[in-house]
């Protein structure tokens, strides 16, 4: 058996932004709120939380290259379709719904103001128990 008070409790990725007053309503709009700041101006840091997530900002004062990262992150919408549809009408600029093998519900694409870029994947009750089945956990 693990003792986990010996392991972390939570997994927060931070990125490094120019402008963190531009990356939260931008956040936001992803369904983000704001939970907490270091209440300087400008912002230092942001935290920010979503049904099953969290993301910290960071301000970066030294030039932002998100390419050389190497990361991207992903979400999951249990209606990407209507989800897409309300990115559109706020103005986000999100690619059309893809429906790729590893994704056949449909997933869209969209970059943050920073360049990070952002995947969306439909993920419903049936996906979840389908891949429930798929791993032998249907009772979970």
């Amino acid at each position: 058996m693990t003792d986990t008070t010996a392991t972390p409790g939570w997994y927060t990725p931070m990125l490094r932004v120019a402008q963190i007053e531009r990356s939260i309503p931008f956040y936001e709009q992803m369904g983000f709120e704001l939970i907490d700041t270091d209440r300087c101006a400008p912002i230092g840091w942001a935290r920010m939380h979503c049904q099953g997530g969290a993301l910290m900002l960071l301000r970066n004062d030294e030039g932002m290259n998100p390419k050389a990262q190497a990361v991207m992150f992903y979400m999951y919408s249990p209606d990407l379709p209507a989800f897409h549809t309300l990115l559109r009408e706020k103005g986000v600029k999100v690619s059309e719904i893809q429906y790729p093998d590893h994704g056949p519900s449909g997933e869209a694409y969209l970059v943050d103001p920073d360049g990070y870029q952002l995947g969306i994947m439909h993920w419903s009750d049936r996906e979840h128990t389908e891949w429930l089945k798929r791993i032998g956990r249907e009772s979970v």
